[in-house]
């Protein structure tokens, strides 16, 4: 029986004395819930494995609370400590070198490490209180949206762990952004609230690794999280719409109604101007089409919701890959298996 608590100092004592014996506790972050565990403890970052059914080739990210702790675990160099002072405590992630401390268990077997300092006050409480350093993906079970709520965990956790700090909704919505500081020039592999804008503001040029946008290519490591082909799913197929505003609407429209029509659950997922002119298609409001902030907090929420109304066809509108669109349409690609259509491809048939 998994434990849903709120973050006194009792649940506190309990989620790190858990920890001590090896097992798991789920936390809330300023982005997402981690599934948490030792992360100098190689057997215990096993559990984390077997508790989501996640590939144990698919690297954690640890997250501290305080700099001094990076010491026994990753070489940090004088731009990642410029990256530290603009942006920690934060959803920025770093890929430094690692050292031995860190098992391979949490490495994924490469040389590097993830490291992040996160600023969720529950998540930095629960650092302090146990004073290691947790290794947590999402506490989701592999492939599912990312949970942004205790009850999200709890959907997908219940009987796999034995406790959950439920800190409320997270404020970010999306995973924070990884970036590889390892060589060359600073490179994003997975975007997220800090963007490409933000970090080039302190560093100058930053690259985008080409994965963001696309399937990891046949031998291509994931060097960091959230870099798999098909991830953040929902049980339905999400085939997102491309093209003109009104051309979208028009098509997502005839989608939804072709798929009705043929016995399928069909909803979309749409921008709030758009709800009144899809209020026949199930729509689901994922924001406002000028705020891709709020899309990026909606959108894991909107895509557990989908599950719950067993929904199993589903049509996306997307964001400009621009900031924080950047994170947005690198987690709606992975939640579609990349699957996309034109919205004049499907219109055709009309002007004929």
């Amino acid at each position: 029986m998994t434990q849903v608590l709120s973050p006194t100092p009792e649940a506190l004592a309990l989620a790190s004395q858990l920890l001590h014996d090896g097992q798991l506790v789920a936390f809330p972050t300023e982005t997402v819930y981690g599934l948490g565990a030792n992360a100098l403890d190689a057997k215990a970052v096993l559990n984390i494995f077997a508790a989501k059914g996640r590939p144990a080739d698919n690297p954690l990210i640890v997250h501290v609370y305080d700099r001094a702790q990076l010491t026994p675990l990753c070489e940090v160099s004088p731009l990642a400590e410029k990256l530290m002072d603009a942006f920690w405590p934060g959803p920025l992630t770093l890929i430094l070198p690692r050292k031995p401390a860190i098992p391979d268990e949490v490495a994924a077997s490469l040389p590097t490490v993830a490291v992040r300092m996160p600023s969720h006050p529950v998540a930095a409480a629960l650092l302090r209180a146990c004073k290691l350093p947790i290794a947590a993906p999402s506490a989701n079970r592999s492939g599912k949206p990312s949970p942004t709520t205790a009850h999200h965990v709890l959907v997908d956790m219940d009987g796999r762990i034995p406790l959950i700090l439920d800190g409320g909704s997270c404020d970010v919505g999306v995973e924070s952004t990884v970036l590889d500081v390892t060589s060359g020039a600073p490179c994003i592999l997975r975007p997220g609230g800090i963007t490409k804008d933000m970090l080039e503001s302190v560093l100058g040029h930053v690259d985008v690794a080409g994965s963001v946008l696309r399937p990891l290519q046949k031998g291509e490591k994931a060097l960091s999280p959230g870099m798999r082909y098909k991830h953040y799913s929902p049980d339905g197929q999400v085939t997102l719409v491309e093209g003109a505003e009104a051309d979208v609407v028009a098509a997502m429209a005839k989608l939804a109604a072709h798929a009705d029509a043929q016995g399928h659950r069909a909803c979309v997922m749409c921008f709030t101007e758009h709800m009144d002119a899809l209020k026949d298609c199930h729509p689901h409001d994922i924001g406002s089409r000028d705020n891709a902030s709020e899309v990026a907090h909606r959108l894991f929420d909107t895509l557990r919701r989908l599950d719950e109304e067993h929904m199993d066809v589903i049509f996306s509108e997307v964001v400009p890959p621009e900031g924080v669109g950047l994170a947005v349409m690198n987690r709606l690609g992975r939640a579609a298996a990349f699957h996309t259509i034109q919205a004049r491809d499907v219109l055709k048939d009309e002007e004929a």
